[in-house]
């Protein structure tokens, strides 16, 4: 399993604690129909909001994963905690040793928590440490399955060369992978 370093763990508690502790506060302070609209939007509401953020993923003491992001915006509130980056994402993932096994770059993305899904969307380039590049406009991240996939269309420069289709799915690292339907020609990306 995958886990948060406990320095932002524990100072996204207190923010947390901070927020709830205010929202009571306020809701004890308006008419019974004022607290209950604002608690509804409160799940609309983003709780932590970060900027030029650095998040490291360890496991088991071993970094695992680095997210670097201009845009931060956590939704601990919502119905399905999540957090969005709006502005784009970079992602490596590492091995046991250290050594870069990923990167994955998207120009927007979101994480949703209790399922621990990675959506990355528009202009996605996925690098595997064979220096083979994938490019779509949707990837998925499942990490409980520990697989990458997607239904949309997709090029991957590989090392026996260029291949088009619809589709793929991958171990989570990009190293095996299979394009669902695989066509000839080309596809355009959003730039």
């Amino acid at each position: 399993m995958v886990r948060l370093s406990t320095s932002i763990s524990i100072a996204k508690s207190i923010v947390v604690l901070t927020l709830v502790g205010a929202t009571f506060f306020f809701a004890s302070c308006k008419g019974d129909s004022e607290a209950i609209v604002y608690l509804s939007d409160i799940k609309k509401t983003p709780g932590v909001t970060a900027y030029n953020s650095e998040v490291i993923y360890t496991e088991e003491g071993k970094v695992a994963l680095k997210v670097l992001t201009p845009e931060t915006v956590y939704y601990q509130f919502a119905d399905e905690p999540h957090t969005v980056f709006p502005k784009g994402i970079t992602v490596y993932t590492y091995d046991n040793e250290l050594k870069q096994e990923s990167s994955l770059t998207a120009n927007y993305a979101i994480y949703y928590e209790k399922k621990m899904l990675w959506q990355a969307k528009n202009n996605v380039v996925a690098k595997n440490r064979k220096g083979e590049q994938l490019y779509t406009e949707e990837l998925y991240w499942d990490q409980n399955k520990h697989i990458i996939y997607t239904n949309v269309n997709v090029k991957i420069n590989s090392v026996n060369g260029i291949i088009y289709g619809k589709g793929l799915i991958a171990d989570e690292t990009f190293d095996s992978w299979e394009v669902k339907e695989p066509y000839d020609g080309e596809f355009e990306v959003d730039r």
